[in-house]
């Protein structure tokens, strides 16, 4: 349930830039720049885990991976989709 509150999250992250840049040039620049504020946010989200859950590195690893793909795989595909319009 946890992971999928967190890439909620990162869709609303996402959506949240996408209104910032507003226009179909700034709507492609934004869905590139929110992968970077996506990888801080899912790296503190497993920090988390590792520090105050008690979760190993390894067992951590393979959530942060889905948790930050999803979303950025979808801002990945908006940018393209925008950048061609």
């Amino acid at each position: 349930m946890h992971t999928i509150l967190v890439m909620g999250a990162g869709f609303a992250l996402l959506a949240l830039c996408l209104l910032v840049g507003w226009g179909r040039g700034a709507m492609a620049h934004a869905a590139l720049a929110f992968i970077p504020l996506w990888l801080l946010g899912a790296g503190i989200n497993m920090a988390v885990g590792v520090l105050t859950a008690g979760y190993s590195v390894a067992e951590e690893l393979p959530i942060f991976a889905v948790i930050f793909a999803v979303p950025a795989l979808l801002a990945g595909f908006l940018w393209w989709r925008l950048q061609r319009a």
